[in-house]
């Protein structure tokens, strides 16, 4: 999902990122396990059960639980990601993601909160390069979200069960 951002420009994380010189400034102060621990994710979807072919809505957020403004440094360009079943974004496409490093910056107490829409279907790759889209099937799935950070700790990744019937 891409949101506008106030200045016009896409944002492919769903967070509204804007420069802040002060969580820049005290983020180098604040220990790296430090910032990494003060973080949160939550996961909610709009909804427990859904009929066959319903798109889910997720909802993820990211809290600073910390007075202080904090920035998490990532193991790769993702920022956060989303899974249904473990597979990630619901897909076994190949993503190209660049390994480098990245960060996540936020404010004293400030929730970052960003939201996708499932369409109950997993795209595969074939054998032969082509890919197709497979409903979920009927039953229990469990829908997560986490922060790509060096040492996952479980705040760090939140999960929630919805049903297809």
């Amino acid at each position: 999902m891409v949101q506008r951002r106030h200045d016009g420009q896409t944002d492919r994380t769903g967070f509204d990122e804007t420069k802040n010189y002060l969580t820049d400034a005290v983020s180098r102060i604040a220990p790296r396990w430090l910032a990494r621990r003060a973080v949160d994710v939550d996961v909610r979807t709009d909804r427990a059960e859904y009929d066959a072919g319903d798109p889910v809505e997720i909802t993820v957020r990211l809290r600073n639980r910390l007075p202080v403004p904090v920035e998490v440094a990532t193991v790769g360009r993702r920022r956060w990601g989303w899974r249904v079943d473990g597979v990630l974004e619901a897909t076994d496409e190949p993503r190209y993601v660049r390994d480098d490093p990245d960060s996540v910056s936020f404010r004293a107490g400030e929730t970052k909160t960003a939201t996708v829409t499932w369409t109950g279907r997993f795209r595969r790759s074939n054998a032969d390069g082509l890919d197709r889209s497979v409903p979920a099937d009927r039953g229990e799935h469990v829908v997560s979200a986490f922060l790509p950070v060096d040492d996952p700790a479980p705040r760090h990744e939140d999960s929630t069960r919805i049903y297809i019937r």
